[in-house]
């Protein structure tokens, strides 16, 4: 991913020398509207699937999503319980929204710090390390559930 085209953010100074904290750096684009009411339902919904939508774009999205086809795939080949299907679309929910926070870390240090820092880099590491737990869960999960059905 690379870094927009930004200069990075450096508050102006008050008279003694310390950052003005009021001052803000200009948006790149105008803000949309604020929805209030029963139309901010609607606009969610649209958030949502234009988060979605950018999920696609990455490539460990994609690879979880076609994971937890197979699973459910392999799932249905043990003969699976139908509570091991919910615990496991459970998981996988789980999974997908560590992965779109993890993807919101990464945009949010790219444009805030679009030259390479220790900080940066330590959150993007800590969010990758989030997904990877959650990785290991589905995989712990499911290996106890398809091990007995499949050699037990």
């Amino acid at each position: 991913m690379s870094a927009p085209d930004v200069l990075p953010f450096r508050p102006k100074q008050d008279d003694a020398g310390l950052p003005d904290m009021e001052a803000r750096p200009e948006a790149a684009e105008p803000a949309p509207e604020k929805v209030v009411g029963a139309a901010h339902l609607f606009a969610a919904f649209g958030y949502s699937v234009a988060g979605a939508t950018r999920l696609l774009q990455e490539t460990a999205f994609r690879q979880e999503l076609l994971m937890a086809l197979v699973l459910v795939g392999l799932f249905a080949y043990a003969g699976a319980a139908a509570s091991a299907y919910m615990i496991l679309m459970l998981l996988m929910l789980v999974l997908f929204a560590f992965e779109a926070i993890n993807t919101a870390i990464e945009e949010i240090v790219d444009r805030v710090s679009p030259e390479w820092s220790k900080t940066g880099r330590h959150a993007k590491d800590l969010g990758s390390f989030a997904v990877f737990c959650m990785l290991a869960a589905n995989a712990v999960y499911a290996i106890s559930v398809l091990f007995p059905l499949l050699y037990g």
